[in-house]
């Protein structure tokens, strides 16, 4: 596949004749098949031919190319002016060679930017996690959460967990400035940590008390929404002329007409639609197993994508990135940036910081006011209890006008 990158013969041969040229030639096939862009490629096999030299003037050999090799290449690149392997760009060519290196080492999706030096976790947060998947099935993600406080009380006290009590850890709670959510997930990160604890037998029970429990009122805020017309002109923002477009389009629609979670679009395969019953299913929270009726117009948004718009790749995820390497959405990160980009072409500011879970708010908020109950709505947004749900009962201001109680020795306005 040299030959979709570069039109000269003469430096196709080159490089087959020259060393590896064979990983180079076979590199070149793989990002084809990932649907790497002609300019792109071109650049990627010149930096693959750029190291294969480099490291051939310095006697290794493609075994010896790590991410060792990488760092060292990259201080070459600094100092290097040949401009032969297109090479101006320290970045780009440094992307290339660490793809080419982890093409080498079979890496399926390879890291394209260069990894920030993170400490080792501690032993014991390793602990932690694997007694967490073992014990409760925890996602990656959620420890991931419950890592970052963990790790800096061990990191304040140490990896002995007898230096622990009660005044220690209700002071550490109280330092930690954040945001009430944050202060949330540390409270309960250390609940969860020091249970792990207690089990193991590493520390007495009763310092589970001394984890102090956040002020908290439930219902006591709103829920931030749009009006349908917002809602309408976001969806019409895409540019459905473009693959991108039709993809954006259909999760907008997947979120404002059927409630989704941002996590609900990111896992969602290809398996997960019954064309036939007319039928979407989705994994939401805790990994629990929901069906959900598929419209015609969302139905005909996702078909628009699937036919026009989805790039072919190795893999069965509904939405794929937009650009070369073509593989599934990662996060729910990337699904509110897309979500929050339609809200600025629509010109619509945000009344929320939230993005994705914003069409969330709407629909219900939107589904109450046209008279649909409490128990219709918690079986869309696929709430456990009603009591979830009764924080949209505050939305609908007009009817809470008529049936509330003017104040005593206050006269009604």
């Amino acid at each position: 596949m040299l030959s979709k990158y570069i039109a000269a013969p003469a430096r196709i041969k080159a490089i087959r004749m020259g060393p590896c040229g064979a990983l180079i030639e076979d590199f070149a096939n793989e990002l084809f098949r990932r649907g790497y862009a002609k300019i792109s490629g071109r650049r990627h096999v010149g930096s693959a031919e750029h190291i294969v030299r480099w490291a051939g003037r310095r006697g290794l050999n493609a075994n010896d190319l790590d991410e060792r090799a990488i760092k060292v290449f990259g201080d070459h690149l600094d100092r290097c002016r040949c401009g032969r392997y297109l090479c101006r760009d320290r970045m780009t060519a440094l992307a290339g060679a660490r793809l080419f290196v982890a093409h080498l080492h079979g890496v399926d999706e390879p890291a394209i930017r260069e990894p920030r030096p993170y400490p080792a976790d501690p032993d014991l947060l390793k602990a932690f996690c694997a007694w967490m998947r073992e014990h409760r099935g925890t996602s990656d993600q959620t420890l991931y959460n419950y890592s970052r406080p963990i790790r800096a009380l061990i990191r304040h006290f140490g990896e002995d967990p007898s230096k622990l009590d009660a005044r220690r850890l209700r002071q550490f709670v109280l330092k930690r400035r954040a945001g009430w959510a944050s202060a949330k997930w540390c409270t309960t990160a250390l609940r969860m940590f020091l249970r792990f604890l207690v089990a193991e037998g590493q520390c007495r029970s009763g310092l589970l008390g001394a984890i102090p429990v956040l002020a908290h009122w439930r219902l006591a805020s709103l829920p931030r929404c749009l009006p349908p017309e917002d809602v309408e002109r976001i969806i019409d923002s895409c540019d459905l002329s473009s693959p991108m477009g039709k993809r954006d389009r259909a999760i907008l629609l997947l979120l404002a007409r059927l409630g989704l979670r941002a996590g609900d679009i990111v896992q969602m395969r290809l398996r997960d639609i019954d064309w036939k019953g007319g039928w979407l299913h989705v994994s939401g929270k805790s990994r629990r197993q929901t069906r959900l009726p598929l419209s015609q117009e969302v139905g005909q948004a996702i078909v628009a994508y699937v036919q026009d718009g989805r790039p072919a790749a190795d893999t069965d995820g509904l939405f794929l990135r937009a650009r070369a390497p073509f593989r599934a959405l990662r996060s729910h990160v990337a699904v509110s940036q897309l979500v929050a980009s339609a809200i600025c072409r629509a010109g619509i500011k945000r009344p929320a910081r939230g993005a994705a879970h914003l069409l969330r708010h709407s629909i219900a908020s939107s589904m109450l006011r046209s008279g649909a109950s409490l128990q219709d709505i918690s079986a869309l947004l696929r709430h456990r209890s009603t009591e979830t749900t009764q924080i949209y009962a505050k939305v609908d201001v007009a009817r809470l006008g008529q049936i509330a109680q003017p104040w005593p020795e206050v006269p009604s306005c």
